[in-house]
């Protein structure tokens, strides 16, 4: 069964550094753009983050451009896709999420501010930041 799956959320403390990870099963992300989302309490999901299927082209939702990154390596086969997050902080806080969106071009990035087109998605990762 093809699924992504996220990983590297939890519980960080104001300013420090975090690292969320996306995985596919049962499907390769050679040929998939990435997004990735964030739902907190009560709030509407928001696109934060998108990377090409080559990794050269990125975009960012303007009020995280200066602390959020995205990249994706691939290592023996398998594609890793990370949404690395410095410093955290206490708006951080909510259920993160990645998505694949089939991409015929190498650095074409999906449109962060719509969810819509996307062909898998994962369960989400909390990622919860307090002192």
């Amino acid at each position: 069964q093809a699924q992504l799956v996220e990983s590297g959320g939890g519980w960080v403390q104001p300013g420090e550094f975090l690292r969320l990870s996306c995985t596919a099963s049962g499907f390769s992300l050679d040929d998939y753009a990435i997004g990735w989302f964030r739902q907190a309490p009560g709030k509407e999901r928001e696109g934060v983050a998108c990377i090409s299927k080559s990794g050269r082209s990125t975009n960012y939702a303007p009020y995280v451009r200066s602390r959020f990154l995205a990249e994706r390596y691939k290592i023996e086969d398998t594609v890793t896709v990370y949404l690395q997050i410095n410093p955290v902080k206490a708006e951080d806080t909510a259920v993160y999420f990645c998505a694949a969106m089939k991409s015929y071009r190498d650095s074409w990035v999906p449109p962060l501010q719509s969810g819509a087109g996307y062909n898998y998605w994962g369960q989400g990762t909390q990622v919860t930041v307090s002192l």
